[in-house]
Order: C-alpha cells, then sequence, then structure tokens
C-alpha cells in the first residue's frame, strides 16, 4: 500500500492556544480515563500475556516473585517495546507523517514474540480503534485506516486516538503503562491468588520502573526496540499448549 503525506492534523499555533486546564485536566483526561479503564470493551481481562504459564510453572508463587517478574516485563520487555512503539505512533500521528506511521505499526505487528501475544495485542488493538471511532471519532484514525491496513497493535493504536484529541504523549504513554501494568497485576491476583492490598503494593512498588520505562520509550529511535525478557517470552510460547488455561494468552 503506497504512503502518503497528509496535511498535520493540529498547526502549531492551535495547540499553543489551546488552554491547559482544558487540555490536560478537562475532556483529555476524561477520554484518557475512559479509554484506559478496565470497562473500555478491548477484553483486557481475558490475557495474561504468559503469566498464567509462569505460575503453573512455579516462576511465579507470590507478591514478591509476581513484582519481580512484572518488573523486568515493564523494564526490559513488553513494557518498553510497547512504550517506544506508543512514542512513535504518537508523533507520527500528530505530525501527519504517513510514512513513519506506517512504520511504527509494521514493526508493531511484526514485533510480537508469540502467537499469542500477537494475538492479544492486534486483537485488543482492533477493539479499541472500532470503540473509539464510534464513540469519539477524529481524522486521526482516519489517517490510520488510510495508513495501515494490517493488523493494527494496542499500543498504536492507543497512541493515534491520544494524539488525535490532543492528549500530551508524556501522560498518554504514563497512563497506558500503567493500564498494561495494572492488567497483569490483576492477572497475577487471580492466579496465584493474591489479596487487593497486596496488588495495590505491587503497583505502588513499580511506579519509578513505569516512570523509568516511559522515559526511556519517549527518546528511543524505532530501532532501539528489543527485548530482554526472555523467560517472559518463552511463557507466551508456553502457554499455547499448557493444559488448562483461563486466559487467552
Amino acid at each position: 500500500m503506497a504512503t502518503k503525506r497528509i496535511a498535520p492534523l493540529r498547526r502549531k499555533a492551535d495547540v499553543k492556544s489551546e488552554p491547559v486546564a482544558d487540555t490536560v485536566a478537562g475532556g483529555a483526561l476524561y477520554r484518557l480515563m475512559t479509554w484506559l479503564s478496565p470497562s473500555f470493551p478491548v477484553g483486557a481481562f481475558s490475557y495474561s500475556s504468559g503469566i498464567e504459564w509462569a505460575v503453573e510453572a512455579g516462576d511465579i508463587t507470590d507478591a514478591g516473585t509476581l513484582r519481580r517478574w512484572l518488573t523486568v516485563m515493564t523494564m526490559d520487555g513488553a513494557g518498553f517495546c510497547d512504550g517506544v512503539l506508543f512514542a512513535h505512533a504518537y508523533r507520527a500521528t500528530e505530525t501527519a507523517d504517513a510514512k513513519h506511521l506506517r512504520a511504527a505499526c509494521e514493526l508493531a505487528a511484526a514485533f510480537a514474540p508469540a502467537r499469542e501475544r500477537f494475538l492479544e495485542t492486534t486483537a485488543q488493538g482492533r477493539a479499541f480503534v472500532d470503540a473509539t471511532r464510534a464513540a469519539w471519532p477524529c481524522p486521526a484514525l482516519d489517517l490510520l485506516a488510510e495508513t495501515w491496513d494490517g493488523p493494527v497493535a494496542y499500543p498504536v493504536a492507543v497512541a493515534v486516538a491520544a494524539a488525535g484529541h490532543g492528549i500530551p504523549l508524556d501522560q498518554a504513554l504514563h497512563a497506558y503503562l500503567h493500564a498494561v501494568l495494572a492488567n497483569w497485576v490483576s492477572a497475577g491476583i487471580r492466579l496465584i491468588p493474591l489479596g487487593q492490598t497486596d496488588g495495590q503494593r505491587i503497583l505502588a512498588a513499580l511506579e519509578p520502573a513505569v516512570a523509568d520505562t516511559a522515559a526511556r520509550a519517549l527518546i528511543a529511535a524505532l530501532d532501539d526496540i528489543g527485548s530482554a525478557a526472555f523467560r517472559a517470552d518463552l511463557a507466551s510460547a508456553k502457554h499455547e499448549t499448557q493444559y488448562t488455561r483461563l486466559f487467552r494468552s
């Protein structure tokens, strides 16, 4: 599919003229909270990103081992990779750079380390695009459809919508990473099982990890994407043949 350059969705003058309260704490905050809420219909609750196999194999047995597992996934695995893809898809959408947006879309679809992880990110991505187009349509989502006709990864979908609605990149990225981490924690709570308070302690403990991951992702090039979470990637592949499963990944 040929790429083309489209006029920017927002002029710099438009951005400067927007009141800070409206952009950050008004409608933008409302939309961001809605999109990344567990109630938004992307089916995130049905995926564990391989955590189910890690529990079955004995890698994750309690709150401490879950916290360590998720620290690696966030900082050196899917969290960092998603963050880089998110940042590049956002900036490409903001400047209407169809070529760069296509590159981010293509890499996001190709980079999934296992079949189930591919299903996880693309099924959620498609569901997010469909729900957002129905309730919060914007030219950015049209640009995505015109630029890329393949499967849309979840971080790309959220980034495009955030850019199209003028939600600041750093806040959108932090919120996205928190939502992904919260879903992983929720899966761990159900599988180990743990209490809800333990889950909140894990989220609190990983706040610096999310901040560090977002900061690195914001300055990374697409070529910097890479995962060192080998055991987590293996868990995703092993989950495909796990005998008893509650989750789709």
